[in-house]
């Protein structure tokens, strides 16, 4: 990138957050900090507002805007599978606002991206099984976290556990919320159990937005949580072998298993994992069974035998 067009995204950078400190710049473009300072000067010296406070960053002047801004053809090409994946993956609500934002965003497009996009588009798919997001009466859910969690006001939701199926009425002072094995989840201080809980998204029945606030100082960030719970977790090591011809079925969700590390042999493949939930994990292994052996520890090994049992039974008694 020329530094002409890294001063135009420095400024698109600086419009886009009320502060922006010099390391998210330069860890953005690869550049120095020094490097960094003398970007900025240069736009303040083309009659760019910019206010800098030391140990807080840049902003600019309240009321500044950039001219409509034009989008490179890679970067208009991103909105449109930007779209597909955030209609799959969030409630009805978030995706008609975003699919609102994005024709704004096209609508400053030329003539000639805005007829590639068009051309594009119904030549991108993202298929997901059922989005519980999607269905009426809670297709305002995401939605209405987020609101809660820029606003600080408390939740109060119908929440149905998915191990035991039992239903508690919660209200709850929102910390974060994510995205991980295909489902959305919220982290909160859950005033009914006085300890902060995990909650997700399409086992919440019902959500109401109350009027009273909370302090967030009195929570971690949504970070530091994940750090600290990961760092406490009592996580069990499974060791495992497979044939090399079977490690492409678990090549991509090994990941989202607590994968460590793996070793090469001849024909085999031996990987560890770290997993604080040992009943599911072998649960997602059965569906290999018949190509994977457990090599530790015993009780995983004998849990993996109990499954392959039951089913033998199960299949046994259709007949």
């Amino acid at each position: 990138m020329n530094r002409i067009d890294r001063l135009t995204a420095i400024l698109t950078q600086l419009q886009s957050k009320r502060v922006t400190k010099a390391q998210e710049i330069a860890d953005r473009f690869s550049i120095s900090l020094r490097t960094v300072y003398r970007d900025v000067r240069a736009l303040e010296e083309a009659g760019v507002p910019i206010i800098g406070e030391a140990g807080i960053g840049y902003s600019l002047v309240e009321g500044y805007r950039l001219p409509p801004v034009m989008f490179t053809q890679e970067e208009a090409q991103a909105f449109v599978v930007a779209e597909k994946i955030f209609e799959k993956l969030s409630d009805r609500s978030s995706s008609e606002h975003f699919h609102s934002a994005m024709l704004k965003i096209k609508s400053v497009l030329r003539s000639s991206e805005k007829d590639r996009l068009d051309q594009l588009s119904p030549l991108v798919a993202v298929f997901r099984n059922r989005n519980q997001l999607q269905l009426k009466g809670k297709d305002e859910h995401l939605r209405m976290i987020l609101d809660t969690l820029s606003s600080k006001k408390l939740l109060e939701m119908n929440y149905t556990t998915f191990d035991e199926e039992k239903t508690s009425h919660r209200t709850v002072e929102g910390v974060g919320t994510y995205y991980a094995f295909e489902q959305w989840y919220l982290i909160a201080w859950c005033r009914l159990r006085q300890d902060y809980r995990t909650f997700r998204l399409d086992r919440i029945n019902s959500l109401k937005i109350l009027e009273e606030t909370f302090d967030p100082q009195a929570h971690p960030t949504l970070k530091d949580y994940i750090d600290r719970v990961r760092a406490a977790e009592n996580l069990i090591q499974i060791v495992l072998s497979m044939p090399f011809s079977s490690e492409k079925y678990l090549r991509e969700q090994k990941y989202n298993q607590g994968f460590v590390m793996e070793k090469r042999m001849e024909d085999q493949v031996e990987m560890t994992f770290m997993t604080s939930h040992q009943e599911g994990f072998i649960r997602w292994l059965i569906c290999l069974a018949d190509k994977i052996r457990i090599l530790s520890p015993p009780e995983a090994k004998e849990r993996l035998k109990e499954l392959a049992e039951e089913i033998r039974v199960n299949v046994g008694g259709e007949g």
